[in-house]
């Protein structure tokens, strides 16, 4: 059975509880939930389109005998919808047969013997086949193309060879439902290369970080070098047109604006929004990568790799696709470099910190430098960058963007780090 849902059944009315407890579910429980639209894909196991709380979510559903709780459910009682009769419903991702079914639905002739899940994804819900292939299974969705297959595929076609390329789209009219990837094996992302780095240099006796075993900066400039090329092939795949730092300004006035009150000093937070509208040489306006961070890149034995170009999750999607100044990402990575150090350091007993501080700014500095150093180094990217004293101007500009989502961040989610990012914000409106 395929096509629109066309009364509610059992399942149905366990979906609202459900979708609650789930990480990739946006805002509070919903009250109701609608099914739009249903597919059975093979026995025992349907798919289903569901509009809960403003948004449309997808939930793939699983039913076995309730009789005996299988073991992959074990340790994930989130995914366990409810008992139906004599059928235990739950959310169809973890069981392995099902994953296959899914992996056969998105690419044809793809196989895996072996399924597990990976990470602990907020957003999206990511199943590894034979350490092979990844599935990736969209959770919230939205009209068009979803970014992550989007700019990937662009990116391939112009032959930028840092992204896993996909094999396998499953679109549904105008939706991408799910992607299947090569799987990155052997990988480690850099936020723990990163931290690996700082744990050595605050352990050691030498407060040089080019003097550890485990130096980052080398990695950090091939990192740049990276940046640029993808940059470089988004502005190939997508156009270039010109930078708009009066828009660009509205946005940081609108982040400022979702600060608390004592935050910051709001006349230094006026002043900075004016110099950036000011800018006259703000060079192009390109899509961009929009959450670029350490967490987004993985170091493998050919190199790095850039991952997850779906942009911010909690900045509405039309916004996350506006063409924007490639320094974004450039400060996205140099603030993901300062909270490495931070969360390093945070680590340590709080009566090291004083001791270690400099250290921390030290190793800060030196894969700042390094990684502005292969970024700017690459031949062509300074043609898409704004020129002279602008070049800073937007660039502080955009740091101060993704400190400020920082802090939003992390007073939802993670309170006692807050004072990492507002501690940035300060420094880039005392700076500037």
């Amino acid at each position: 059975m395929t096509g629109p849902a066309t009364g509610e059944t059992a399942v149905d009315r366990l979906l609202p509880a459900h979708l609650g407890r789930q990480r990739w579910f946006s805002g509070p429980p919903p009250d109701s939930a609608t099914v739009a639209v249903r597919e059975d894909l093979a026995e025992g196991l349907e798919w289903m389109l569901v509009d809960a709380g403003g948004a449309r979510y997808q939930v793939v559903v699983g039913r076995r005998p309730a009789h005996a709780a299988p073991d992959f459910l074990h340790g994930h009682d989130h995914a366990v919808i409810g008992v139906v009769g004599d059928e235990l419903v739950f959310d169809a991702t973890l069981d392995p047969e099902y994953a296959k079914v899914l992996l056969a639905r998105v690419a044809p002739g793809e196989e895996g013997a072996l399924v597990r899940p990976m990470g602990a994804e907020q957003s999206n819900t990511s199943l590894v086949f034979d350490d092979r292939v990844v599935l990736k299974v969209f959770r919230r969705l939205h009209a068009g193309p979803n970014p992550d297959v989007e700019v990937t595929l662009g990116l391939a076609a112009q032959g930028f060879g840092s992204v896993a390329a996909p094999v396998g789209v499953w679109r549904r009219e105008d939706v991408d439902l799910a992607v299947v990837t090569p799987y990155l094996a052997g990988g480690a992302d850099g936020w723990a290369l990163a931290l690996t780095s700082l744990r050595d240099l605050y352990a050691g006796e030498s407060e040089d970080p080019s003097a550890v075993g485990g130096d980052f900066a080398a990695e950090a400039g091939r990192l740049g070098e990276v940046t640029a090329g993808m940059h470089l092939a988004l502005a190939g795949a997508f156009g270039a047109g010109s930078g708009d730092p009066a828009a660009w300004a509205d946005l940081v006035e609108v982040q400022m604006a979702r600060l608390e009150d004592g935050d910051v000093d709001p006349v230094a937070g006026k002043e900075f929004v004016e110099r950036l509208r000011a800018v006259r040489m703000p060079g192009s306006a390109i899509r961009v990568h929009g959450d670029y961070h350490l967490g987004q890149v993985m170091r493998t034995d050919s190199g790095w790799f850039v991952l997850d170009f779906e942009g911010e999750p909690v900045r509405p999607l039309a916004e996350r696709q506006v063409p924007s100044s490639p320094l974004k990402d450039v400060g996205g990575m140099l603030r993901s470099l300062q909270y490495a150090a931070a969360v390093a350091l945070s680590e340590r007993d709080a009566h090291e910190h004083g001791g270690l501080r400099a250290r921390a700014e030290a190793w800060e500095q030196r894969n700042r430098t390094s990684f502005l150093r292969g970024y700017l180094g690459t031949d062509g990217v300074d043609e898409l960058l704004p020129a002279g004293a602008d070049r800073d101007a937007v660039l502080a500009a955009f740091e101060l963007d993704k400190a400020v989502y920082e802090v939003l961040y992390e007073r939802a989610h993670r309170p006692e780090w807050v004072e990492i990012p507002l501690g940035a914000v300060r420094r880039l409106l005392d700076a500037h």
